[in-house]
């Protein structure tokens, strides 16, 4: 689809969209109360890559009815979000392949790589262990089975969708040395609704909030849209519950620069309608529609 006749048929043809009462600031007001809050009220911490304001376990929850919460008060690198996500469900835990699907040589994985306590024990160039995917797809167990966390998921939606378990975990103590860094955004759980909605839960140990949970909040929200669509229901809440929520130091005057900003309309999520496969999705088949920002603003990972 291309030119006048996308555009018709992103905003006018509805089961290809997914749509939802328009909805304008409240969603990503919560994200810049946090980020006051922990300025004002926060402690100063010197952690393992630097000084850090800090506070402990903050819940955010984004309503998918009213868009889709992508940052608008910097520019949100969906592209990122997207390829790493195609990443992470095929169970992959190398950078090469994630440079060859967002198309470039840098990833947000690449310092991580090239880290000098990971690069000696990486197999090989790229390799960076066993990370959330590989963990999502292919858990080891003390016999040597592998589990396929998502596709059970998958299978016990679509077989019983009030069941408790819908749970996948990336925390694996057992093999936390072979990562090149250990899960941040640690398990997530799904709640279905006997209308048809569905719900997702992630609980996030360690939360970058200027440069990470905007990515992390686009990620679960887009995982629940895809996981909502492959199982014929509607994605309903994306909730996120940050445990140690914490501003670098060498952040504070780009965090101060976003809070001097105003919110703009969110967008809207679109996916391709002939995708019934999770693991079939692709760069070309997600696009946020009607996405206006505020320009980026720089900032170092501290890795």
């Amino acid at each position: 689809m291309t030119g006048k006749n996308k555009n018709r048929t992103l905003y006018e043809e509805c089961d290809l969209f997914i749509t939802f009462s328009p909805q304008r600031e409240e969603p990503m007001r919560q994200y810049l109360d946090l980020m006051e809050n922990i300025m004002k009220n926060g402690v100063d911490r010197k952690g393992r890559n630097g000084w850090t304001r800090a506070l402990f376990a903050h819940q955010l929850r984004f309503n998918l009815g009213g868009g889709f919460p992508a940052m608008t008060t910097k520019k949100l690198a969906f592209k990122s979000v997207l390829s790493e996500l195609i990443w992470f469900l095929e169970g992959s835990g190398d950078n090469n392949r994630l440079k060859k699907l967002i198309g470039r040589e840098n990833t947000i994985w690449s310092e991580n790589a090239e880290a000098p306590y990971w690069k000696h024990l990486a197999r090989y160039d790229g390799d960076l262990g066993r990370i959330y995917g590989v963990q999502w797809r292919s858990w080891q167990t003390p016999d040597g089975r592998e589990v396929d966390q998502i596709g059970q998921l998958l299978e016990r939606i679509k077989t019983d969708p009030f069941d408790r378990r819908l749970v996948v975990t990336a925390w694996n103590p057992g093999e936390l040395s072979k990562m090149a860094l250990p899960p941040c955004h640690m398990l997530f759980q799904f709640f279905a609704y006997p209308d048809g909605r569905l719900s997702l839960h992630m609980v996030q140990r360690s939360c970058d909030v200027f440069l990470g949970v905007p990515f992390n909040i686009a990620s679960y929200a887009l995982l629940l849209s895809m996981v909502a669509q492959v199982s014929g229901m509607k994605p309903f809440e994306c909730v996120i519950t940050l445990n140690d929520v914490h501003i670098y130091h060498e952040h504070f005057d780009a965090v101060k620069v976003q809070l001097a900003r105003s919110p703009m309309v969110l967008p809207r999520l679109w996916l391709n309608p002939e995708v019934s496969d999770l693991f079939s999705f692709g760069m070309k088949d997600v696009e946020l529609v009607g996405y206006e920002s505020h320009p980026a603003i720089r900032a170092k990972m501290l890795a």
